[in-house]
């Protein structure tokens, strides 16, 4: 099992980001019979106590107890052991497939029931259970069903681990009858498959001792092997995946007259407005992602000059053939310089944004490469009013290489933004199609206004890194740096 864990934190303040991840393993010695004709099936339930006692089991690692009974006897000679690994360094996962021929036959009147033990040796030569097939019944060439196992289980990201194989036959009783066995290393079985020759010789150490002629107990084969990386965001962001970002700032009527000191966009020299203290806290969050520290600064929702026609996609320094300000701090003077200019109005159309952006994004997705990724950050004071369209619109963004951050400003309704969220269910176009990927986060700015910037930062990006990854690797697409081709990570596929 595993699970994060976290830092007890007060109510109300935002929890830092979890330390780790961590992976639970539990094994029981000596347990009491309680069968009067069989062994025991036993079962762990594992409770979590609220007062530091999961950190205690991380830090120690490894830890041993004894079993008691009712009263706080002891159970006979029972312990458990919980052994606690970090996992969050975990890189992928492997298919495999086993099949063995000629097993030696245990059984007096039928043959043999087997099934295979795949063993990871730890530092301290203990042996850790990988993964237990299931039992072929009456077959002594049995063919076992493929399995997926973490390369963190399988050997803790090192190839070179010794692992070992164990194939019995089946005792409905407990007793199991000890076939043979053969050791190697995840690194040997990749060579191996690769040259057509992943099979080894299952031994009984016993009867190679005693038979002069011993050779083997059956041959175990690896029918198939298929390496799948798991790559993090950071692997993308190091292997120059640039992110860009677009600012899109909602310029309706329902913000208010900005010559009121009641309205979100209210002009005060000598005191940021709503709008521009969201565009600076979330902004230099985001402008660490950028790569070339531009950012496309849209507005949304007003009459614009000329002709002071409505725009629901305008560049808000004016220049439709570069909407690009340098840095958060050309944003903000572009936006200061915008907001005399126009006359805000409406409606609060959110779709003509995400489609804008979505079409750039559109354009990246032909490169076949993991390149180019883009964030729309949307500031708005939430009344949206093309809910169907702005529906419509995210779920086709979801199949390309974009993510929508959208903050709330003010103390409006911002229930159709945190259903665009998506975290209470998968978004679905007004057509009933659901969104390939869930790329939209949504954040008050009036809970985080206070917030501290690692805070801010933890809540505005929250999501992005996972979306990212989610997107390349449903593409197949690895990080440029490694130079793979789309779907490397097939068959026989190496690091």
């Amino acid at each position: 099992m595993s699970g994060d864990s976290e830092r007890a934190v007060a109510p109300g303040v935002v929890p830092a980001p979890c330390a780790s991840k961590v992976e639970l393993r539990l094994s029981c010695r000596h347990l009491l019979d309680r069968d009067p004709l069989t062994k025991s099936d036993p079962s762990v339930v594992l409770l979590q106590q609220a007062q530091g006692q999961w950190l205690q089991i991380v830090a120690q690692k490894k830890m041993t107890r004894p079993l008691l009974l009712r009263f706080g006897r002891n159970a006979g000679k029972s312990t458990i052991t919980v052994i606690a690994e970090d996992i969050s360094g975990n890189n992928g996962y492997v298919e495999l497939s086993f099949q063995a021929r000629k097993l030696d036959d245990k059984d007096l009147f039928s043959k043999s029931d087997p099934f295979l033990e795949l063993y990871r040796i730890n530092d301290d030569s203990s042996e850790q259970l990988v993964y237990r097939t299931e039992v072929v019944k009456n077959n002594l060439n049995p063919v076992w069903e493929p399995f997926k196992v973490s390369l963190n289980s399988l050997c803790s990201c090192e190839e070179t681990r010794p692992l070992k194989c164990l194939v019995w036959d089946y005792d409905s009783r407990g007793k199991h009858d000890f076939i043979g066995e053969f050791t190697t290393t995840f690194a040997e079985m990749q060579k191996a498959f690769e040259e057509e020759q992943a099979q080894w010789d299952c031994v009984n150490a016993k009867y190679k001792q005693k038979k002069r002629n011993y050779k083997n107990s059956g041959v175990v084969i690896l029918a198939d092997l298929k390496l799948h990386r798991v790559h993090s965001f950071l692997d993308y962001i190091m292997g120059g995946c640039q992110i860009h970002c677009t600012v899109a700032i909602d310029f309706t009527a329902s913000n208010g007259d900005p010559r009121n000191s009641c309205s979100l966009h209210h002009i005060n020299p000598y005191q940021p407005n709503e709008y521009l203290r969201a565009l600076v806290a979330v902004g230099e969050v985001c402008q660490d992602y950028d790569s070339d520290k531009r950012f496309s600064a849209l507005g949304f929702g007003a009459r614009i000059p000329p002709k002071y026609e409505v725009s629901h996609d305008f560049a808000i320094n004016f220049n439709p053939e570069d909407d690009e300000c340098e840095g958060i701090q050309g944003v903000v003077e572009a936006y200061q310089n915008c907001l005399p200019k126009v006359q805000l109005y409406g409606p609060t159309n959110v779709a003509p944004i995400i489609s804008k952006v979505a079409r750039m994004a559109a354009a990246e997705e032909h490169s076949g490469e993991a390149s180019q990724y883009y964030i729309l950050l949307i500031l708005t004071d939430g009344v949206v009013t093309d809910m169907a369209d702005t529906r419509e619109a995210i779920v086709r963004a979801s199949h390309l290489p974009m993510s929508v951050i959208i903050v709330g400003v003010g103390n409006a309704d911002f229930t159709d933004m945190q259903i665009l969220d998506g975290d209470d269910g998968v978004l679905r176009s007004p057509r009933g199609e659901p969104a390939l990927r869930d790329i939209v986060q949504f954040v008050p700015f009036r809970e985080l206004k206070n917030a501290s910037p690692a805070a801010l930062a933890k809540c505005v990006l929250a999501e992005v890194p996972k979306q990212v990854v989610e997107y390349y690797s449903h593409k197949d697409l690895p990080p440029r740096s490694l130079g793979g081709q789309p779907g490397e990570a097939g068959p026989s596929s190496a690091p």
